[in-house]
C-alpha cells in the first residue's frame, strides 16, 4: 500500500453490485482517518469517492480506482469500462441524470453524482470516449488554503 512518494491504494468497482455499493468510499475514510487527516477533507473525499463509485456501480461493467497520498494532496483516478458519456457538459449540469427507473426507485439517479464531485474537489478532470469508457482525475488538497 506505501509507497516512497506516499501512499497509492488501488481498488476494484463491479458494475452492478449494489450490494457492495459505498464500500470502496467507506475503506478510504477509514484509512484517512487512520492516518489522521483533517475531518473536513475526509468528507469531502468520501462524497466524491461515493459518487464515481455508484456511477460505476449505475453505468460501466467495472472500474479500476487508485487512491493517492502525499504530504500535499489527494489524488484519486477512476477509470472505467462502460458505455462513456456522451455529452460531459450536459452530464455535468445538476439534475440531469441517465438513471433507469429501476435505480431510481432505489433512490438513485438525481443527477447529482459528477456535480457533487467536482464540488468537493479542488481539481477535477473528466474524459469520455463513448463505448470505451469514462475517466475522472479528482483533487483534494490537504492544505486548507488550498481548497478554491
Amino acid at each position: 500500500m506505501s509507497t516512497e512518494n506516499g501512499l497509492s491504494k488501488r481498488f476494484e468497482i463491479t458494475g452492478g453490485d449494489f450490494g457492495k455499493a459505498g464500500s470502496i468510499s467507506t475503506k478510504i475514510k477509514e484509512i484517512l482517518q487512520e492516518i489522521g487527516i483533517n475531518s473536513t477533507i475526509i468528507r469531502r473525499t468520501a462524497i466524491a469517492t461515493y459518487e464515481a463509485e455508484m456511477n460505476v456501480v449505475m453505468y460501466a461493467k467495472k472500474a479500476d480506482l487508485t487512491l493517492h497520498l502525499t504530504p500535499a494532496e489527494i489524488s484519486i483516478r477512476v477509470y472505467d469500462e462502460g458505455p462513456g458519456i456522451e455529452n460531459i457538459e450536459m452530464a455535468m449540469q445538476e439534475g440531469f441524470s441517465t438513471a433507469t427507473d429501476e435505480m431510481r426507485e432505489m433512490g438513485f439517479g438525481a443527477g447529482l453524482g459528477l456535480p457533487n464531485i467536482k464540488k468537493n474537489a479542488d481539481r477535477f478532470e473528466i474524459s469520455s470516449t463513448p463505448g470505451k469508457g469514462t475517466a475522472l482525475d479528482i483533487t483534494i488538497y490537504l492544505n486548507q488554503e488550498g481548497k478554491k
